[in-house]
């Protein structure tokens, strides 16, 4: 048995005193990652800080029309939440399209986001895996990398992708990330908040030791728009994402005015497809454009020894849930 300290903070401001910027401490939220990784001996925190007692569990509209959103807020509240679903319908359906009913009623927003990789190799403990165990190497490139491998940024240390639904809502949406720690309180905008594996797999995100998520800021939504998330998967329920897609139209008559695209399932992290929406702005809505603009997203793709099939599987996903929105 493992032994840990254990704090319980009723704000941010304690949270983060009781962290520190001790790297061998960990947040606990709705614990949906955190404790299942301990219990594989993945995660081997020396200090738990329970945030449960902080009050960040509160939706609310800004004045300029943004929505910030509480970090402790659980997947289902925000699912549910009425601006959420009359505003930023794809993420509520993304976020309803992610784990069981059970584990949204636990996972919280900011969990979501910090949510660690599905790899096999990576939770299995003794596989060679850099995320973690830096410089032992990545036993996915030659081994089964079918399901929860990326095609989109890896590199030579890393192929796991991120396997959040809802980021990939929220990459197409544009959000930022509120955070606070031993220095203050900052602002991350969301696209860069994700890190590409590179050669440092083991780093994920941009926080720096002792951060917390406290909120997180949705831009404003586009007036007019439409918008749908298509998650594509060996089965229905309670399955992580083969492909997908989140994506954003605002219409005039036939004529794409705007589109936001991203994907999941495909990237190392949520994968934002500015080529694609720029390929779509002012152009004739039809099967053709959509086609076209969907291989733009995979023109640098990297297919590995049994994921090859996300590359037409990703186009589609993208084709498919454009065709939907621009029929409607």
């Amino acid at each position: 048995m493992r032994h840990f300290d254990y704090a319980r903070a009723e704000s941010p401001q304690q949270a983060v005193a009781a962290h520190g910027s001790d790297r061998d401490a960990a947040f606990l939220a709705g614990g949906t990652t955190l404790l299942d990784l301990v219990k594989l001996d993945v995660m081997q925190p020396q200090k738990v800080v329970d945030i449960n007692g902080v009050d960040l569990t509160t939706i609310e509209r800004l004045d300029d029309g943004r929505l910030r959103i509480g970090a402790m807020v659980t997947n289902t509240a925000l699912a549910r939440d009425e601006r959420v679903v009359e505003d930023y319908a794809v993420l509520s359906q993304a976020l309803l399209a992610g784990a069981s009913t059970q584990l949204r009623n636990k996972a919280t927003t900011g969990g979501n986001i910090m949510q660690r990789v599905r790899c096999p190799y990576f939770r299995d403990g003794v596989s060679a895996c850099n995320k973690r165990e830096p410089g032992s190497g990545c036993a996915a490139i030659g081994g089964v990398n079918r399901t929860v491998h990326a095609v989109l940024g890896t590199s030579d240390a890393c192929i796991a992708t991120h396997p959040s639904d809802m980021c990939v809502a929220m990459a197409a949406i544009g959000a930022t990330v509120e955070v606070q720690g031993p220095e203050g309180s900052r602002e991350i905008d969301f696209g860069d908040f994700h890190l590409l594996p590179g050669d440092t797999p083991a780093r994920e995100h941009a926080l720096e030791p002792g951060e917390l998520i406290t909120h997180v800021v949705l831009e404003a939504p586009i007036h007019g728009s439409r918008s749908a998330y298509l998650k594509l998967r060996d089965r229905q329920s309670y399955q992580f994402a083969l492909a997908s897609s989140a994506v954003i139209v605002r219409m005039d008559g036939d004529i794409i005015r705007e589109a936001r695209v991203a994907m999941g399932g495909v990237g190392t992290k949520p994968w934002r497809a500015p080529e694609v929406e720029a390929a779509l702005k002012g152009r004739t809505a039809s099967e053709a454009l959509f086609a076209d603009a969907a291989r733009l997203a995979f023109e640098k793709a990297t297919a590995y020894s049994q994921n090859g099939y996300k590359i037409p599987l990703g186009q589609q996903a993208i084709v498919r849930n454009l065709s939907d929105l621009t029929a409607a």
